[in-house]
């Protein structure tokens, strides 16, 4: 990771979807940026392409946040480096389809992990840099599905309601400072999010 990487937005889930349309909007808007996917292709070639449109300073971690054992490893490779994750954008995201108890425990697992474990630690990890500074702002990539219960994606949304809960919560305790915390709630969205999760005739999503 550069040197230069000194004052950043941090996204995850970068290289499709929301991830990679926020990606875009941040560079755009002169951000240098840490970029986190699974998909090591389409995150270097997303990562090379800000560079040379932007003429911005990205690094990037290939990673699944999953895994805590790979999440401690980025952020331990980022606050190693001195770097202030002035936004935090926390995207990775991953759902599954189908009656509870007939769903495989792995993937539920890994959507409790990844859709509340990982969040909140990455809040946890980079808030209290971001309080001192007295400057920062988190976006937790919540759902519509944080505002009702969904049968056949129950656990799917009910993280989705600790994401909001959460979000909102911490809002709250900042209220005095400038730092900030927003619930980004988006309804169906065209993304490769329903196919992942086996859910193309869900009509929630």
């Amino acid at each position: 990771m550069s040197q230069s990487l000194k004052k950043v937005t941090l996204i995850t889930g970068a290289s499709s979807g929301i991830g990679l349309e926020l990606s875009h909007i941040f560079a755009k808007n002169g951000h240098d940026l840490i970029l986190i996917a699974r998909s090591s292709d389409k995150l270097y070639q997303l990562a090379d392409e800000l560079r040379n449109n932007y003429s911005i300073q990205v690094a990037s971690f290939a990673n699944d946040l999953s895994k805590m054992s790979e999440v401690q490893y980025v952020v331990d490779a980022i606050k190693s480096e001195g770097a202030f994750i002035e936004y935090l954008v926390n995207n990775a995201g991953v759902g599954d389809y189908g009656k509870f108890e007939d769903q495989d425990w792995d993937k539920i697992e890994q959507q409790i992990n990844l859709n509340m474990k990982t969040l909140t630690y990455l809040c946890h990890a980079f808030l209290p840099v971001m309080k001192t500074k007295n400057t920062g702002h988190i976006l937790n990539v919540a759902s519509t599905a944080a505002f009702r219960p969904g049968p056949l994606m129950a656990v799917y949304f009910a993280t989705k309601s600790y994401v909001l809960s959460l979000s909102e919560a911490l809002s709250n305790e900042l209220k005095d400072t400038n730092v900030y915390v927003t619930a980004y709630c988006p309804g169906a969205t065209a993304t490769n999010f329903a196919m992942n999760a086996q859910a193309t005739n869900s009509s929630f999503i």
